[in-house]
């Protein structure tokens, strides 16, 4: 069985859900030029994001990551993570459990 969605119909909100109730979790994230999500963590997930266009710089610890449309980046849930977008921004995020 096969789910399919169109990243075009979720807009409502900046933190759209991609699939509902489903492992791995796929989120499409929109930041406005400015807009910096505050730091966090996602214990027990790799995160792989996608930036789908503009530009984010993305902070990891005490590291800084400059992405731009069509880079992606894997990384361990267990850091602090922040993004912040340089450029009105799109990213698709997947949360893999590790646990």
């Amino acid at each position: 069985m096969a789910t399919v969605t169109s990243l075009s119909d979720l807009d409502e909100t900046p933190h759209a859900e991609v699939f509902e109730d489903h492992d791995p979790r796929v989120v499409r994230l929109e930041l406005d030029a400015g807009d910096r999500v505050p730091r966090h963590q996602h214990p027990d997930s790799t995160i792989v994001i996608h930036v789908m266009s503009g530009q984010i710089d993305l902070t990891l610890g005490d590291d800084e990551h400059e992405l731009e449309a069509g880079d992606v980046i894997r990384f361990d849930g267990e850091q602090d993570v922040s993004p912040e977008a340089i450029v009105d921004a799109a990213a698709l995020v997947v949360f893999i459990p590790t646990a």
